[in-house]
């Protein structure tokens, strides 16, 4: 008889989980602001509760179709050249917030940087298993780098660009993050990528130092109490929002830096609504939540019955975890002020999409480990 699948019921609850405390959260950190912008306080739940519905809906879909689908040519060919499309298609719009990184259907707006995050996962899980299997073991040269390293980076690298120049700093070191953590795990030698760090870094130096905004930014996280009411205030409130918690935290709903203080309460920076809100405790369950999802991830990855579903599980909880220490490490004044949502909780309909999307393919890898792992 052949094995019943049955679904990862601890990745399933962590991800329910966190979608739940981030709608109750982004309730909390907006409900003003909604009211005082549109005269409806829960205007960002309703939105955000929509793309939940849809993400969901795209989850269930996902765990029910073979994730050996997804690497016929005729869906990688086309994931990878619509995201394209969209990302020089957004240069042709108007901009939103002076940056060429949504595009507006009616009232729906769309940020194509996200869907460029998932596209790359599965276009490596791809290329990198159909080396793998087009060739023999003496054939195959992992380190090649005309035939290899550079097929495999060049559309990535593409994508890269194009969201450099929206301009997404962020979300761009983001991709190259994961992209070098699926090289990695599919055998790639520690020394390509200390060659490509290397050759990165200038191009980074150039990109903050060369640009007012970014500049100040990198300043203000070396010293925010330099300019408290200018380049160093959001990181500031942040880091208050973040102490006035205590243990226990000051109560849901309690909180006073989303009082037009904290900047981005409800989106990149709701970790630190959560951290005022729900104190130290809070702040860890939401770490072990993470925790908890990247362990089924990395379970699901060496479980996997291929290559395929190896790198692909392995890319996608990559992707979540990467985004999510980001976040966590901004809100803390860790590293420099980066527009980075946090993933499931921050408010956005097309992060909320994205992650929910992937987690469905995960969740599908997940049904077909032939082995107990872990």
């Amino acid at each position: 008889m052949p094995r019943r699948l049955e679904n990862d019921r601890w990745l399933f609850g962590v991800t329910l989980a966190l979608c739940l405390l981030g709608s109750v959260m982004i309730y909390s950190a907006s409900a003003v602001t909604a009211d005082q912008q549109y005269g409806r306080s829960y205007i960002f739940l309703l939105r955000q509760a929509a793309w939940l519905l849809l993400g969901l809906l795209g989850m269930f879909a996902l765990m029910r179709t073979d994730y050996r689908r997804l690497r016929e040519p005729a869906v990688v060919y086309p994931t990878i050249f619509l995201v394209l499309l969209m990302l020089v298609g957004a240069f042709f719009l108007d901009k939103s917030h002076a940056t060429h990184r949504w595009i507006k259907f009616g009232p729906v707006n769309i940020q194509p940087s996200e869907l460029a995050k998932l596209a790359v996962v599965l276009y490596l899980a791809w290329f990198l298993d159909l080396k793998r299997r087009g060739a023999s073991s003496m054939e195959f040269r992992k380190e090649d780098f005309l035939h290899t390293i550079l097929p495999a980076a060049g559309p990535i690298l593409v994508c890269v660009v194009l969201i450099l120049l929206q301009p997404d700093l962020g979300t761009s070191i983001d991709i190259v993050l994961v992209t070098a953590a699926i090289l990695f795990v599919a055998g790639l030698s520690w020394k390509w990528l200390v060659t490509g760090a290397a050759a990165a870094l200038p191009i980074l130096y150039l990109l903050i130092t060369h640009v007012t905004y970014r500049q100040a930014r990198l300043m203000a996280f070396l010293d925010p109490g330099s300019d408290p009411q200018g380049s160093g205030f959001q990181l500031l409130q942040s880091l208050i929002a973040v102490g006035s918690g205590g243990f226990t935290g000051v109560g849901l709903m309690e909180s006073k830096q989303k009082l037009f203080y904290l900047p981005e309460a409800h989106t990149d920076f709701i970790y630190a609504v959560i951290c005022e809100e729900l104190g130290f405790l809070g702040a860890v369950i939401v770490i072990a939540l993470f925790v908890v999802y990247g362990w089924r991830g990395l379970r699901a990855a060496f479980g996997a019955p291929d290559g395929f579903g190896r790198l692909l599980a392995f890319g996608i909880t990559a992707m979540v975890l990467c985004q999510a220490l980001i976040n966590f490490a901004v809100v803390l004044g860790m590293v420099p002020t980066k527009g980075i949502p946090l993933p499931f909780v921050s408010y956005g309909g097309s992060s909320l999409l994205v992650m929910l999307l992937a987690t469905g393919v995960l969740l599908n890898i997940s049904q077909q480990v032939r082995e107990p792992v872990w």
